[in-house]
Parts: C-alpha cells; structure tokens; sequence
C-alpha cells in the first residue's frame, strides 16, 4: 500500500513503488525536487525513498550528487525513528537518507536521543507520543493540519474539525432583546432564521450566525464583561459607514481608510455595547491565505424587508475576536485540538478558519480592544454534523473541561448540545445544526 507524505503543497506517493535498480533515475529525481525544497527553507527535512542496505550503497553517491547542486547534505539513516506519524512497516530493515543541512541533522539527532530516553523511561505516555510526533512532523516541514491527519491516520487522534463544523455562532446577552433585535434586523438587515421563546438566531454570512439571548435565561447574563468584538466583513465598507454615519450610532473608531494597510474598518457600538467592527481585508503578506477563502466566499445581502439598510449592502463572513493573556497557548489550541487553519497572521492577533466564512480570531489582551476577564458575556458555538461523535471523543479524551457529564438532547431530538471551556475561559457551545 502506497503511504502520503504531506509536503504542504507537494505530495510525494512512496512505499510500493519498486526500487529502479538500473540507474535510480525515479529516485534521484525526488532528491533533486526534496533538496531544492530544503534549499528553499520550505522544508527543514526531507526523506528519500527507503531501500535495503545494498541499494543504499548504489544510490546514496547518485543522491549526493543531487543534493549538491543545491549546497544540502544527504545522511544516512539506518534506523528512522518511529513516530504516530507513519506505519512502521514504512521503513521496516530499510535505510533512508536525510536531505538537510547540518544543523537540521542535528535537531534530528536530538529529537531521536530524547524518544529513546522516554521509550526506555517506561512512561512514555500517549501525549508524549503525540508531541514527539508533532516535533518529526515539524522538522518535516508540514502544517499542523497535515500532522493532524497523519496522526487521525495512524491512531485514534481527532480533532473538532473531524466532525464537521458546519457554521460558526455567537451567543450574546441582553436585557432588552426586543431592542437588540430590531437593531440587527431594520438597522443591519440582518435575517432572522430562527426563533424561540429566549432567543433569536440571525445569519450574517453564508454559515455565520448570531444569537440573541434574553438576559438571565442562558448560561451568561448581560452584567458580565464583554470580552468579545464581531467583525463583520464586508466588500461595501464605505457604503456601510456613510449609512451608519447617518443612523445616530454609537462610533469607537471612525473609518480611516489606509492606502497600503492590510485591513480597513470602522468600529462601533450594538445597543447593549457589544463590539461589532466593519471590516475588509486587502492584498497584503499577512493576509495571503485569507484572500481566496474571502474571494469565494458569497456575499448575504441585507434583508430589505422592514429595513432601512440601502440595497447592495452585504456580509461574506465573520471574524468572532476573543481576547487572551497567553495567545501562543491558544494557537496551539486552536491548531491541535480545534483543526483549524491559520489563515491571517497580524503578530499580535491571528485569524483562523473555523468554517467557510466564519472565523476565530485571537488577541493579546494587551493589544485589543477588550481587556482580558475572566467572566466574559459570550459563548462561542460551533454547529457540527457529528455531535455524538466530538462528544464521545471529548469525553473519552479530555481535551478541554467539560461543563457537565452528559450531553443535552431538547425535545424531539431538535438539538443536541454540549459546552467545554476554552483555556482562558471562554465558553465553547458544540450543537448540532440549529437550522433545520
């Protein structure tokens, strides 16, 4: 059976594929390609094709021609260490050659060292396991995502994003909802999707969504610190501003265009002073990924019906940022155990995709708008087509706290719900689709 090696935005097919003893052209083609990828810094390392030890000594002087022309060196390897990230039998009584440079070779050499010491430790438990193999995935050069699914692959490893998030949602708490929603829906035009007795759930984009709640009758109540900004995206930003100008709304930051900026906006208080900001994300490095998903992402009109917003106004997604004290922390959370892409990179805050127009961006508290708190008036909702199966999963696997012990089933199977914590806090809400 062929094994996939995830080389970010190469795949190389290995493992069956005989050996071409006559001149290991095959072979040494793929030393060419891996070594202008080490030469390049995409990859720290590469692994050639493994051969038994005869073959080896053929073509180990073909492959060190190759990687020369590259100025990277070629090690031999005798006894690959075994990792979650491959099957064993992947390099079973086979050599390989390591494509790096010396100081590469060294990290290698350590990274083996220390998996020896755990294994003869006799408490090499399962996430030591799962780091060392994060730790080769990374010298490999793949993302996180590809070491997440190497590792699904290979064990019982998952993730959120394994069981399908189908749309994101917030949560947020009012003393007069009545208001609240007359202002999302006339002011905003925002479409109302469902209905219930304490809250209504309106769509901004594609699969992003909002809930108002009725103070007192959720899991938060609207005393608590707002520790949470909506961006609404948008490709009619000045169009919103010179109509908000005009509608007597509560302004924190005024629409300041910037010619070379990665970003523009404008920022502004809801009814009860949650933080919603306009926002469009330009052509620039930090947001390289960003722009295709942006680009394809369809644009939701208002709803004109009972509205005063002007026609052509529309959202295409949603950045939901939440504010933190050790945001190197959660983007391992959001990488490891949530699944998702980073997507924008600002430094002090990063955009990750949580579906395919809703995002999750974190912030350093120091930075952003909101302060860190440790009550914070909002629970973060993630719609997935398997809710058993990431219940299941969370129960049996602790990757967060969990809220209570069982899962919530409403009448007739309507929904199905359950709540962890976040590592700083913030209420994480897993339903199954609330729209029917």
């Amino acid at each position: 059976m062929s094994r996939y090696w995830t080389l970010g935005l190469i795949f190389m097919v290995w493992g069956c594929q005989p050996v071409q003893h006559s001149n290991y052209s095959r072979e040494a083609g793929q030393v060419s390609v891996f070594s202008e990828l080490v030469a390049a810094g995409v990859k720290p390392l590469a692994l050639s094709t493994p051969m038994s030890s005869e073959e080896m000594n053929q073509f180990e002087p073909i492959a060190r021609q190759e990687a020369a022309q590259y100025g990277v060196s070629v090690f031999r390897e005798n006894e690959l260490i075994r990792t979650d990230l491959f099957a064993d039998s992947i390099v079973a009584d086979q050599e390989v050659l390591l494509i790096c440079d010396t100081l590469t070779k060294q990290a290698y050499d350590q990274l083996k060292a220390d998996l020896f010491r755990l294994e003869s430790s006799g408490f090499y438990t399962d996430s030591m396991r799962v780091d060392v193999a994060r730790r080769f995935g990374r010298l490999l050069g793949y993302t996180p995502q590809g070491i997440n699914k190497l590792l699904a692959r290979q064990t019982d490893f998952r993730t959120l994003s394994d069981f399908g998030v189908e749309a994101t949602n917030l949560f947020w708490y009012y003393r007069n909802r009545a208001e609240a929603l007359e202002f999302y829906t006339k002011t905003l035009g925002l479409t109302r999707v469902a209905e219930y007795d304490n809250a209504t759930i309106l769509q901004i984009a594609k699969d992003s969504y909002l809930t108002l709640v009725d103070d007192g009758t959720g899991m938060h109540t609207a005393d608590e610190p707002k520790s949470v900004a909506l961006a609404l995206l948008t490709r009619q930003l000045a169009d919103w501003w010179n109509y908000l100008e005009s509608k007597n709304i509560t302004v924190r930051y005024n629409y300041t265009p910037r010619v070379a900026g990665p970003h523009d906006g404008f920022v502004i208080y809801d009814p009860e002073g949650y933080l919603l900001e306009f926002e469009t994300f330009k052509q620039h490095p930090e947001n390289e990924r960003f722009m295709p998903r942006l680009k394809n992402a369809p644009d939701v009109p208002v709803t004109l019906d009972h509205s005063a917003a002007p026609k052509g106004l529309a959202f295409n997604g949603t950045v939901t940022w939440l504010y933190y004290q050790d945001v190197l922390q959660m983007e391992g959370f959001m990488e490891q155990i949530m699944g998702f892409p980073l997507v924008a990179d600002q430094g002090w805050a990063k955009v990750y995709a949580a579906s395919s127009t809703g995002y999750i961006g974190l912030v350093d508290e120091q930075r952003g708008m909101c302060d860190y708190t440790d009550d914070k008036a909002v629970n973060v909702s993630y719609w997935l087509s398997d809710i058993e199966g990431w219940w299941a999963y969370a129960k049996e696997n602790g990757p967060f706290p969990l809220q209570a012990d069982s899962l919530s089933v409403g009448p007739d199977d309507h929904f199905k719900a359950f709540v962890g914590f976040d590592p700083e806090g913030y209420y994480m809400e897993f339903n199954s689709t609330l729209i029917k």
